[in-house]
């Protein structure tokens, strides 16, 4: 036989060989798996039927997740200036959030699982306190201590908060526009929609997108600081009153609300209303940046002698800040303080603005921070707060904007405020984890399995049941070509 034929029939044989092995392996691992899976089929006790389980289990919130936080829980005694404090006053101011927080769980019972941290956690001590008119400040701060707990808050990495001031302008204005009285303040128009909102909604909110609808569907980004100025809604009739000055409007709009004084000696009260859906642009931030105003030197009346000084400049500042607000005209006298984003009046040197994506109104602070006072000096600011408003500016877990009243006075004070401070949020004992874990769903217990006992034969010795495997199923043979 040539050379050429005896390696060809010999590789011919070892292919063959191979296949028949591949084969051999095939079936034997075939079988072999139809057995293990036979037999511990018949090792695995039947399981009694389990009980209905409720499938998923509710996604409990922790008892208190606010995003972006750290916190820090204290006694009593670590609250510096804690004792000191007029806590009767603060109870009063949180006795009126109250009236809210009651309103809204009377109207809407099932929205208690509100999704911010605190829920509707201030419910319990809201209906105490409205059963308690007190008059003692000692039984006033044993009132929070009960019902409380402190827990220092602050921006994840950070150990101290921020702290700011405001309060409600008084401005001169006429009903009619005038040559001196020729700035308009515009309530808000009947095209600018929010998603999720009413058009006819009481007070739409002050972050987000923002459209003017054009048409039954088309929308449009609303205008912006600029064109607004520029006349885009002038002469629909949705000029409020008139006022002489554009700072004055913009630092009504920078407050939130305002007083002003008619030239027949009546005063109306505007609000906050609606705002064009720009994000808020800080003007002192950009004379600082500028370096027009140093830091250190930086107060709302500086911002207002340069823009006097400076009335085209003035005019480019205002429009680096793209936000607009629109107020509407609410009814209140000259005595009544002005009326928070809680829809409560609010109290000067007790309510706060705070982050209302993150924080409940109604919620307690204790703030400690170096503030300034009508001297310029810094003094002590040691006291508890109450969360009942808002604004564009105001973010952030330890961030806080003290409300100083109303007139040129409390704007002085409010407008010298740009302080670090530690805050004490304080937290409703319905909230501690010992107690909120005993309302936490355990697992449905697992069901008792009791295994099968194999029947005996006639002679009593038990015997493992004998099952043959089932056949493996047979293997297919492949073909091989070769090639000459």
């Amino acid at each position: 036989m040539a050379p050429e034929a005896r390696i060809k029939d010999a590789l011919k044989n070892c292919a063959t060989a191979l296949c028949a092995g591949a084969v051999a392996l095939s079936s034997f691992s075939l079988g072999a798996e139809a057995a293990r899976r036979h037999y511990h089929a018949q090792q695995r006790p039947e399981a009694a039927d389990p009980r209905p389980r409720a499938l998923p289990y509710p996604n409990l919130a922790l008892p208190l997740e606010i995003p972006g936080a750290q916190y820090l829980p204290l006694a009593w005694s670590d609250v510096v200036g804690w004792s000191d404090d007029d806590h009767l006053s603060a109870y009063k101011a949180f006795r009126v959030s109250c009236r809210s927080i009651a309103a809204q769980r009377d109207a809407a019972p099932e929205s208690k699982a509100e999704s911010k941290a605190l829920g509707a956690s201030l419910s319990e001590p809201c209906r105490i306190a409205r059963s308690l008119d007190l008059s003692d400040g000692a039984r006033a701060k044993a009132f929070f201590e009960e019902h409380f707990s402190p827990l220092r808050i602050s921006r994840l990495g950070e150990a101290d908060g921020f702290v700011t001031g405001y309060y409600e302008p008084v401005l001169d204005g006429s009903r009619t526009q005038t040559d001196v009285y020729n700035v308009p303040i515009y309530r808000r128009a009947s095209n600018l929609f929010v998603r999720g909102f009413k058009q006819d909604s009481a007070s739409l909110p002050n972050k987000g997108p923002v459209y003017r609808k054009i048409g039954r569907r088309k929308l449009v980004p609303y205008y912006d600081r600029g064109e607004i100025e520029d006349g885009a809604i002038a002469g629909r009739g949705l000029e409020i009153c008139w006022l002489k000055d554009p700072t004055d409007l913009l630092f009504a709009q920078i407050q939130g609300s305002a007083r002003i004084r008619m030239e027949d000696g009546a005063t109306i009260r505007i609000n906050y209303d609606a705002y064009n859906g720009y994000p808020y642009t800080a003007v002192g931030r950009i004379l600082i940046e500028r370096g027009i105003i140093p830091k250190e030197e930086m107060s709302m009346q500086k911002i207002r002698d340069w823009m006097a000084q400076n009335p085209d400049g003035a005019k480019e500042l205002r429009r680096q800040n793209r936000s607009y607000i629109f107020f509407r005209e609410v009814n209140l006298s000259d005595k009544d303080e002005a009326v928070g984003a809680q829809g409560v009046p609010l109290t000067a040197g007790r309510s706060i603005a705070v982050d209302k994506a993150l924080h409940v109104y109604g919620t307690p602070f204790f703030i400690q921070a170096g503030l300034p006072t009508d001297d310029r000096r810094s003094g002590a600011f040691r006291r508890l707060m109450i969360a009942q408003d808002t604004g564009s500016a105001i973010v952030g877990p330890a961030r806080a904007d003290i409300y100083y009243g109303a007139g040129d006075e409390a704007g002085k004070i409010a407008g010298r405020l740009r302080n670090p401070g530690m805050f004490a949020l304080l937290m409703p004992r319905v909230l501690d984890p010992v107690v909120a874990g005993t309302a936490m769903p355990l697992p449905t217990p697992r069901p008792v399995v009791t295994a099968k006992t194999p029947a005996k034969p006639a002679n009593g010795t038990a015997r493992p049941p004998t099952t043959k495997p089932p056949p493996a199923p047979p293997a297919r043979r492949g073909r091989i070509r070769w090639h000459a």
